[in-house]
């Protein structure tokens, strides 16, 4: 192969680089103002309100994302999703949600042991929109929600002892 015939071939390889780029680019900016939810749900088996280390992901959980305006329960987003082997779950929102509340909620265990859902506690909040200073682009976690066991295990009582729980009124 000729010097000349070398040039050519690394001329077309980075024209067809650069045209890959720009594509991307638009792919990007296509999905400009859409977002990826994703988090982990788990099962409390000692109804702590928090991971312990005898809590476990709950896989096969679904979960949904809602969202709706600040002054009305009418609901402008329902997306489901399913959680993999490890507990997680994820999620793809198109679109921002900059004037409306929106939140992961708790929907259905695969576990009839670990399948009680607590109101107020089976939901996490997540900012679907771009303009609330968080720099990372797309991608929001969600905290862990949890689904709760109906009589705790009675290992519960020794491992939450070991947390050393205090009222903030109890220290000094």
């Amino acid at each position: 192969m000729t010097h000349q015939a070398n040039q050519s071939t690394m001329v077309a390889l980075v024209a067809a680089v650069a045209v890959a780029a720009v594509l991307a680019g638009v792919a990007s900016a296509e999905k400009a103002g859409g977002f990826v939810v994703t988090g982990r749900v788990y099962c409390d088996p000692c109804r702590a309100g928090f991971e312990t280390n005898v809590s476990k992901s709950v896989a096969g959980a679904t979960v949904e994302v809602v969202c709706r305006p600040f002054e009305s329960n009418k609901e402008t987003l329902k997306a489901e999703a399913t959680t993999d082997d490890f507990g997680w779950y994820k999620l793809e929102i198109d679109q921002d949600h900059q004037e409306e509340i929106c939140e992961v909620v708790l929907k259905k265990s695969p576990d009839p042991a670990c399948a009680e859902i607590e109101e107020l506690r089976d939901r996490a909040r997540v900012p679907l929109t771009s303009n609330n200073g968080i720099k990372q682009q797309g991608v929001r976690y969600a905290n862990p929600i949890a689904f709760f066991r109906k009589d705790p295990l009675k290992e519960c009582g020794a491992i939450l002892q070991k947390y050393d729980l205090k009222d903030a009124s109890d220290t000094p």
